[in-house]
């Protein structure tokens, strides 16, 4: 039997974005002496919760899965966006937030978060002073530097992200129409492409809109460097991670003001829109940006992989 000391981590969560990618970044980084917790099939699922887990050792996840029958689990809840989804979806959220992560956190008596934002509205879900919320940050990869190399093309705009509903995409879609020199470059999931191209096609946009998928940092990060703009049009985030890739490689982003977690990234580093649905102000930002392209200057310090496992590790060291 492992050691009681030892950490139990979900290594479930891999891949290129989101909590994927902070998983990613950060277990390597980890100095507390940990294994996987060794589990199979999806983390995601209803019934996962509920599997038999070891309460000898102190369990950690890089996301918001969370078990029934954890004695002890460090949870990071990236943001609360799951509990603002349009019904009836956001139903199944709030029984499995009510009934699953919220005990597991009070009885850990600590909860991980990536933002100032969003640990404000979890202190205010959680409404519980036993429970301490650590903003542990997030990093950003070395290879978004305003020094590399830009792609090549026209004149274009960047999205990066997904379609779901909070990311507001359709309004850009549509701010494209009206602007007719506009182009897009959309990194999506694969998956999303077909969605993406049909989306375009109903605006007759398609031959301005560029699809991407599978790149890795460092073309992405030319891509970023090459474009007049990101667009991040959501209405919803915990962080916004294309955010702050983007103007580390220099390049500003438009954004809506009211999503403060995109807004505490960005700062003065980009143009804010002020109503998340008009169509014909994402269009003048749009114009602005490809009549007038700047570049800004990137954060000086706060956004590093290592001081975010350096918080991480001295939260488990706290609860071993």
């Amino acid at each position: 039997m492992e050691p009681m000391a030892q950490v139990a981590i979900d290594t479930r969560w891999d891949g290129i974005a989101g909590i994927q990618r902070y998983s990613r970044e950060v277990l390597p980084r980890l100095t507390t002496p940990w294994q996987s917790l060794g589990l199979d099939g999806d983390h995601l699922a209803p019934l996962d919760a509920l599997r038999a887990v070891p309460r000898d050792r102190l369990l950690y996840s890089p996301g918001y899965n969370a078990f029934v029958r954890a004695k002890r689990q460090l949870v990071t809840l990236h943001d609360l966006i799951q509990l603002q989804t349009p019904w009836p979806g956001r139903a199944k959220y709030l029984a499995y937030y009510r009934l699953v992560v919220r005990p597991v956190v009070r009885r850990t008596g600590v909860v991980l978060t990536v933002s100032e934002t969003s640990k404000a509205l979890i202190d205010e879900w959680l409404d519980d002073d036993a429970v301490r919320v650590v903003n542990a940050g997030i990093g950003c990869s070395d290879a978004f530097r305003a020094d590399v190399e830009p792609a090549p093309g026209d004149p274009y705009l960047m999205y990066v992200g997904n379609l779901r509903a909070h990311k507001n995409v359709e309004v850009v879609l549509d701010a494209l129409g009206r602007v007719p020199d506009a182009r897009l470059r959309m990194l999506l999931p694969a998956r999303e492409h077909e969605q993406a191209e049909l989306m375009a096609a109903e605006r007759g946009i398609s031959a301005r809109v560029e699809l991407l998928a599978g790149i890795d940092d460092a073309a992405l990060a030319r891509h970023y460097r090459g474009a007049a703009a990101t667009v991040m049009p959501s209405t919803l985030e915990g962080f916004g991670l294309p955010a702050l890739e983007s103007v580390m490689t220099g390049t500003p982003v438009l954004f809506w003001r009211g999503c403060a977690a995109v807004a505490e990234t960005v700062g003065d580093r980009g143009l804010a829109v002020e109503n998340a649905t008009d169509v014909e102000e994402w269009a003048g930002a749009i114009r602005s940006a490809l009549a007038s392209p700047r570049r800004v200057d990137p954060p000086a310090s706060g956004y590093d992989w290592d001081a975010t496992a350096r918080t991480i590790d001295a939260t488990l060291g706290e609860l071993r």
